[in-house]
């Protein structure tokens, strides 16, 4: 693995507005290469066409690649994308070549490794750098590619990270400087690759930056599963990436009001790499580079960008008229980090978030088979619309987070909470709403983040286990990028004095911030009222206690 190059890139995009590379694809086609290069000989004897294959490209014809990655550095580059946009296991699973994924990864980045250090040879005064392209797959975790069944997935979480677990090792393993997570259109996908990366830079003790790039749709400036892009930051935010910011969508001119947006309020450098505007009625595109340099530079001018590059249809002559448009203006400052304390965001679709300042945050907890005999029922026959009504009415009536708990005896738990929120991501009017992933058992809580677009809670967690477990468990919340309710409750039993509680809490606050990785925004402590109207004189004090914890807390 590279040394972290965290910290030199962040003073190049202080100092300059950096170039990354244009399209990979429009180059290959441009190649004229029918289904025996594709083959090569390698996969001569391979049982299904690889023709279109343009990842298997970096085993078949290595060379034909560099050429393309030396014609971008030529053009002004300082980071180039390997060609690995769908080589992940998922993805390659259509052309039957999944097992060499992780080589395709590695061999990408050698290439393009190969090409940088050549650059940087010719100019030892200009770095140069690889950024390894972990594309979105063509699955997708938030929607359902049946219509008579929008609680459907045809891949799993499971999956998609492993997939991007041996495409990121290989990529590391190959010489990337940098793991680019690009063109999201479902930011489970992403979150995926998040937990995904972190494991992988667990394993090695050792960290590569990470920059995130979006897709939005339509002029609404939503992903393709619904999310805006503030609610897309908090989802994703907990990966403390390198860069944020936009892809592919449109041209230059139809992404700028979402990059503006972006830029408004994202706390790290932002890029922006668009196509060659909108494509003709034949697919290809059509805009010049004069054209989209033009453009980019307006965006540069207005102080929006740190990064800035090509998608679909761009070719080393828009590179280099974009180098030269940017060259000399100021890139986008950054954000500078507010001495009040940071606030609490969470997001479904939309963002909602707690400052100081704000009102009552209510948590609907209808859709607690342990709180609503209703919901229960509908849940236990298995009625998904009469349960879904539920939440719709939850959020009607004003509630600001859904609290979803599956514990009843009666019911497969994991399943149960697994099949509701996938159910409730395919309506518009609940997913909305973070979600609260509430219940008593870790199986449960852990089904359930795994299929959170957006950025909810989990509820709960204590020491009652003890620290170990707690702090093994804290992590896998972290990076799924929840926050986490943390119960006054610990190896002893449930706190009901004021000391107790004060010391509880504060001991697992210290864990989650200091071991485990958590801001102290993400941390929602629970000092537990108990039952006050039990009629027992040792209960007498206890909603006393609760409220004589909270101002030490």
């Amino acid at each position: 693995m590279r040394p972290d190059a965290t910290d030199a890139l962040r003073a190049l995009m202080a100092e300059r507005i950096l170039v990354l590379d244009g399209a990979m694809g429009s180059l290959i086609q441009g190649l004229g290469f029918g289904e025996a290069e594709f083959r090569g000989e390698r996969y001569r004897d391979h049982p299904r066409d690889l023709k279109g294959d343009n990842d298997a490209l970096c085993l078949t014809q290595p060379d034909a690649i560099r050429r393309i990655h030396d014609q971008y550095l030529d053009a002004g580059a300082d980071i180039i994308c390997t060609n690995t946009f769908n080589a992940t296991a998922i993805s390659q699973a259509d052309y039957g070549v999944e097992a060499d994924c992780e080589a395709m990864n590695r061999a990408a980045a050698e290439l393009a490794r190969a090409a940088c250090d050549a650059a940087e040879a010719a100019d030892p005064a200009r770095r140069r750098f690889v950024a390894g392209s972990l594309g979105p797959t063509n699955k997708t975790l938030s929607l359902s590619s049946r219509v008579e069944d929008p609680g459907y997935r045809a891949v799993t979480f499971e999956q998609v990270r492993d997939a991007y677990y041996a495409a990121a090792r290989g990529l590391a393993d190959g010489g990337a400087d940098i793991l680019l997570v690009e063109t999201i259109f479902d930011t489970l996908n992403a979150k995926a690759a998040i937990v995904a990366l972190e494991r992988l830079f667990a394993e090695r003790g050792a960290r590569l930056p990470v920059m995130l790039s979006v897709t939005v749709t339509d002029r609404s400036q939503r992903t393709l599963s619904g999310q805006t892009l503030e609610a897309f930051w908090a989802s994703v935010a907990h990966a403390r990436p390198l860069s944020v910011g936009l892809n592919c969508s449109f041209g230059a001119r139809e992404i700028h009001p979402a990059l503006a947006d972006l830029a408004s309020f994202a706390p790290v450098p932002v890029s922006v790499y668009p196509n060659a505007g909108l494509p003709n009625a034949f697919g290809g595109y059509d805009e010049k580079p004069a054209d989209t340099a033009s453009l980019i530079q307006e965006m540069a001018r207005e102080g929006l960008v740190n990064l800035v590059g090509g998608c679909c249809g761009t070719t080393p002559a828009h590179v280099a008229a974009l180098a030269a448009a940017v060259k000399g203006i100021a890139p986008r400052p950054f954000p500078q980090e507010s001495p009040l304390p940071r606030p609490s965001r969470f997001g479904g679709l939309e963002p909602q978030t707690i400052r100081e300042d704000s009102n009552f945050f209510m948590v609907g907890e209808r859709t607690n088979v342990a709180g609503s005999r209703r919901f229960a029922r509908l849940i236990r026959e298995e009625d998904c619309e009469g349960a879904l009504e539920v939440a719709r009415q939850q959020v009607q009536g004003g509630a600001n987070m859904l609290d979803v708990n599956m514990d009843d005896g009666l019911i497969d738990g994991p399943a149960a909470m697994a099949r509701f929120l996938q159910l409730l991501a395919a309506e518009p009017e609940i997913a909305t709403l973070p979600v609260m992933v509430d219940s008593s058992r870790w199986e449960v809580l852990e089904a359930g983040i795994k299929c959170l677009q957006g950025k909810g809670a989990v509820n709960s967690l204590s020491l009652k286990d003890g620290e170990a477990l707690f702090l093994e468990r804290a992590r896998i919340v972290r990076e799924h990028g929840a926050a986490v309710v943390v119960m006054a409750f610990d190896e002893a039993g449930q706190a009901d004095t004021v000391d107790r509680k004060v010391e509880i809490l504060g001991r697992a606050y210290d864990l989650l911030t200091g071991q485990a990785g958590f801001a102290a925004e993400d941390i929602i402590l629970d000092p537990n009222v108990l039952a006050v109207a039990t009629g027992l004189a040792e209960h007498e004090e206890y909603a006393l206690a609760f409220l004589q914890a909270l101002p030490r807390l």
